[in-house]
């Protein structure tokens, strides 16, 4: 099994319209992916940090995944939203040993 860690550094002062708009999309990420997800913002760190967690068998199905959600209907438009308030981002991919 893996986890995937999506960190965004969201622009300043737009968190709240980050998990809005991650709200709105968290119905099509469940039916798509039905995998478990977690999604945290920062506490400590980087200030407006936001982390999308989930958990897949292997990297294949992460890539399958990822390719059916670009071809979902709306995708290309909330992606767009999505990226005018994001400053940055990384992905880390890690192996679940425990």
């Amino acid at each position: 099994m893996i986890v995937v860690r999506n960190s965004f550094r969201v622009k300043f002062g737009r968190m709240k319209d980050v998990l809005a708009l991650m709200k709105e999309s968290e119905q099509a990420m469940k039916a798509m992916s039905q995998r478990p997800h977690r999604l945290l913002t920062d506490v400590s760190g980087e200030f407006y940090t936001l982390v999308l967690e989930e958990e897949y068998n292997n990297l294949a199905d992460f890539e399958k995944v990822g390719a059916e959600m670009m071809k979902a209907p709306g995708w290309k438009d909330w992606y767009q939203k999505f990226g005018a308030l994001i400053e940055s981002g990384r992905r880390d991919i890690y192996t679940v040993v425990a």
